[in-house]
């Protein structure tokens, strides 16, 4: 009785997530679709991941049934009368849809919860209050009142508030990466990377680590998951590294270290890519471009610190016997580089769009889960792997789909009531109008939220009340967009609260707090690269002036090689001091002079 509940558990799990992935593809070939038809489709289909497949029991299963039937058709009625509503301007009409609207919010606060925890909903559902009880605050933090049908029409019925751009950009481009993240995650490319990375860098010194970092870097940049990315890489790396005598403290920080790079590693870039093209106008190939020297720069950075590691604790590299022979390299290699040049030939030669020519590498890593390396048809190994896929993606969509619209309820509210426009004011008066100051304060302010809120959902809140202010003290919006998602990302590896930390930490068996430590040295161009993007903006303009960032990028690795290792390799204070004071200067070297 128990396994057919399961195998059927299984068989609508696997029907759900083909419908999902099929919906998302079909968007993007089947032309325009109504907003307000395609966004709360979106969330429909996301709503049984995260209320029904899922583990528990009693009352916490009974209310997800309720909450998703009652979350699906509430959606669903959305979507039937998108003609209607649009007729509305965002003003609710009548009680039921005043219920629908209420069942749309508690339902989006809800899933958010269950995804990744309190803190987003409760800023969420905050700022809810704020919006339906600002009017009784005195002073100038205060709102005039808006009328509650309009408040909540807005937010649930009209193109903002949940079914705004942002949402947009979770269905027809995010969805569509994450989908192809996990397709190839599901056949050997994973695999791939690791061969490549233990191929050009495990004979070295600190070989194991440096393993680490590259095959981090290239899973990352198709995972954007810090967690996903330590989880998956660090399943191989970490016994590699103990079984070759690294320090447990040094083995974990590394992983967690080079997994959170996945997030500012181009192409996926934890969602928060597509978030800033829609957020600053800027195509997606410009954000590309734009983002690739500062996460060389990061890597880098982490590459001089694990060899300052080496040359003092005498780290060795990987025994050559444990070393995949040129031959596997190639042919697992070919499991991610295909895609990948689908996707590259799509947006660069083709010049499709980047949903459309991930689409297309979607098609080729799904034929590519036909083959293996050894090169024998396997049928059940296949079935594996669609299965995998299928799950992975659709689980992937559906929580991206809940941190993404639950932090749009934010959005919404600072913009119906003016507060983003009042928060941003606060920080410039209190800042008295000096660019470095303001930037401080938006450093702490990213920082702190990101410890409690996912990445993504840290840079949008963050960068819709400080990305004003900075803009005008003078920043480009680009460079404002990439200082906030950078600072956003602070909380992997930065105490108290460092997810990527805690879970490397845990697969090892270290203690975490000497784990996030050594973390925050090696990972110290997490602190510094952003402030080198507003000290020399020529980093950022790899595609339009590529001496200038080539220049800047020469320089700033210099400096920034040189804190590093002073931080790390150095153990006599004055040589420390010495070597991190001229990094310093250089990385700063157009602020200070």
């Amino acid at each position: 009785m128990i396994i057919r509940q399961h195998q059927f558990l299984r068989g609508i799990s696997l029907l759900l997530a083909i419908v999902l992935i099929a919906f998302h593809l079909g968007l993007i070939f089947s032309g325009l679709v109504p907003n307000l038809v395609s966004r709360p489709l979106h969330l429909a289909l996301a709503l049984p991941w995260l209320f029904l497949l899922v583990e528990g029991r009693g009352f916490y299963r009974l209310s997800g049934v309720v909450l998703c039937l009652l979350g699906v058709s509430a959606c669903l009625w959305i979507a039937w009368s998108h003609d209607m509503l649009s007729d509305q301007y965002g003003f609710l009409e009548g009680n039921f849809q005043l219920g629908i609207a209420v069942i749309l919010l508690i339902t989006v606060l809800e899933a958010a919860r269950r995804a990744i925890g309190w803190p987003l909903p409760v800023v969420a559902a905050t700022a809810l209050a704020y919006g339906l009880l600002g009017q009784h605050i005195p002073g100038e933090f205060g709102h005039s009142g808006t009328p509650v049908a309009s408040f909540l029409g807005t937010l649930t019925i009209a193109e903002g508030g949940i079914w705004g751009s942002l949402t947009g950009v979770s269905v027809s481009v995010v969805s569509i990466f994450v989908i192809f993240g996990a397709v190839l995650n599901a056949g050997e490319a994973g695999q791939g990377f690791m061969n490549v990375a233990a191929a050009a860098a495990g004979k070295l010194k600190g070989g194991a680590a440096k393993v680490s970092v590259i095959s981090s870097a290239l899973f990352g940049s198709i995972s954007g998951s810090a967690s996903a990315n330590v989880a998956s890489t660090g399943a191989i790396t970490l016994p590699a590294m103990t079984r070759l005598g690294y320090p447990k403290r040094l083995a974990a920080a590394v992983e967690a270290v080079a997994s959170s790079g996945g997030q500012i590693m181009p192409p996926l870039m934890g969602a928060g890519a597509f978030v800033m093209v829609e957020l600053t106008g800027v195509p997606y190939t410009g954000i590309m471009a734009a983002a690739l020297l500062p996460a060389i720069l990061y890597f880098l950075a982490v590459w001089i610190g694990i060899n300052a590691h080496a040359r003092k604790q005498d780290l060795a590299g990987i025994d050559e016997a444990e070393r995949p022979n040129s031959r596997l390299v190639i042919i697992t290699s070919a499991f991610f580089l295909i895609p990948f040049t689908a996707l590259m030939w799509g947006m660069f030669v083709a010049s499709y769009t980047p949903q459309y020519s991930a689409s297309l590498a979607i098609l080729t890593g799904f034929v590519m889960l036909f083959f293996n390396a050894r090169g024998i048809f396997d049928l059940q190994l296949i079935v594996q792997r669609l299965e995998s896929a299928f799950i992975n993606a659709a689980r992937q969509v559906s929580m991206i789909a809940a941190i993404i619209i639950c932090a749009s309820i934010i959005i919404g509210v600072l913009s119906v009531t003016g507060l983003g426009v009042k928060l941003t004011s606060l920080i410039l008066s209190g800042s008295g109008g000096l660019l470095w100051p303001s930037l401080l304060l938006t450093a702490i302010a990213c920082l702190v939220l990101g410890m409690e809120v996912p990445t993504t959902a840290a840079y949008v809140i963050c960068v819709s009340v400080a990305g004003p202010a900075l803009v005008k003290l003078g920043l480009e919006p680009l460079q404002a967009h990439m200082f906030v998602f950078w600072f956003a990302l602070l909380s992997t590896i930065t105490p108290p609260v460092c997810g990527a930390v805690f879970i490397a930490a845990g697969m090892i068996g270290e203690n975490w707090l000497k784990v996030a430590l050594t973390a925050m040295g090696l990972g110290i161009g997490l602190y510094i690269i952003p402030l080198a993007m507003i000290a020399n903006p020529a980093l950022l303009e790899s595609s339009g002036d590529p001496v200038a960032a080539g220049l800047a990028f020469l320089q700033t690795a210099i400096g920034l090689g040189l804190i590093s290792y002073g931080l790390i390799g150095y153990r006599i204070l004055w040589q420390k001091a010495a070597a991190i004071l001229s990094g310093a200067v250089l990385v700063f070297f157009h602020v200070l002079f």
